[in-house]
Parts: C-alpha cells; sequence; structure tokens
C-alpha cells in the first residue's frame, strides 16, 4: 500500500474562500488504487511553508507520495516548483514531461505548467496543476509511473526493462 499526502496550493482554498476541488479528486482517485491518504492540507502559496510541510511529510511521516497540486503556473504567486526544488534530492524530469505531453493535445496551455518531480529520501514527490480536469486527464495516466517509482525508491532490485 503506497502511503500518501497530497498538498494544495490555494490562497482562496487556505481561506475557505474557494472549495477544493482538485485535492479531493485526487483523494478519489488514490483510493480507487487502494493508496491510503494520510496527510491532507491546504495552504496559501507561501513557499517556506510549502518547504516546510514537504520536508515534514518526508522526514518525520515517511510517506510513500506527495502530490502537489496548484501553483504550477505563471502567476506571481506561484512558488510551488521552486519550493519542491528545494526539497528534492534527486530530480525527475521524465515526469513532468510525460504530463505536458498528455496535456498538450487537450490545451496549449499546458506549455507554461512548471511543475516538477523528485524524489527525498525515500519519497517521490509530484506537482500537479490546480484543475480537477487537468488532474483527471493526468493522473490516471501516471498510476503505473508512480507504482514502478514508489517501489523503485524503496529498493526493489527487479529489472525495469521490458522483454
Amino acid at each position: 500500500m503506497i502511503k500518501v499526502g497530497i498538498l494544495t496550493l490555494s490562497d482562496k482554498g487556505s481561506k475557505g474562500e474557494r472549495e477544493d476541488l482538485s485535492g479531493n479528486t485526487l483523494i478519489e482517485l488514490s483510493e480507487i488504487e487502494n493508496w491510503k491518504v494520510v496527510k491532507y492540507e491546504i495552504i496559501p502559496d507561501e513557499k517556506d511553508q510549502i518547504v516546510n510541510i514537504l520536508k515534514t511529510w518526508v522526514d518525520k511521516d515517511g510517506l510513500d507520495l506527495i502530490i502537489t497540486t496548484g501553483g504550477t503556473g505563471v502567476y506571481p504567486r506561484d512558488v510551488t516548483p521552486e519550493a519542491t526544488k528545494e526539497v528534492i534530492e534527486k530530480e525527475i524530469p521524465g515526469i513532468p514531461e510525460y504530463i505536458r505531453y498528455i496535456s498538450y493535445p487537450i490545451t496549449p496551455m499546458a506549455a507554461l505548467t512548471r511543475g516538477l518531480a523528485g524524489v527525498r529520501k525515500n519519497t517521490l514527490i509530484i506537482n500537479l496543476p490546480g484543475s480537477p480536469k487537468a488532474i483527471k486527464e493526468i493522473f490516471p495516466k501516471l498510476i503505473p509511473i508512480i507504482k514502478h517509482a514508489v517501489e523503485k525508491i524503496k529498493g526493489d532490485p527487479s529489472e525495469c526493462a521490458r522483454d
């Protein structure tokens, strides 16, 4: 079972001015996979807060997967990638490349997403957009990648190559 944390970055959502549909969508999709969502928070787009929560969820709570939603665009307060970059030890550029690849046929605005993915200790961290529609389009296609990555991060020695 994969232990998951979902962190929504939203100034309005953190103040209760907007419902967190993308975080709730991620919870539902994770539970369909029988993954256990053990942490869920909505916080404002504040880099230091994001960094502190990511570090705590990895270093103290030992989560397998952290998914952030929101704060990946070009709006001045979008700082999720910068916070994530400060936390991760190994970047995985293929995941955000794949996310953009999935999204390009749906919207050319996919070119504006700046999300990152990487590993800190034994935790996979992935930044996703803040749109519930985007989450529904992207997340199901990431599931096999996430499962494989979590296994490898935990030290699974089996071969990755397919015959």
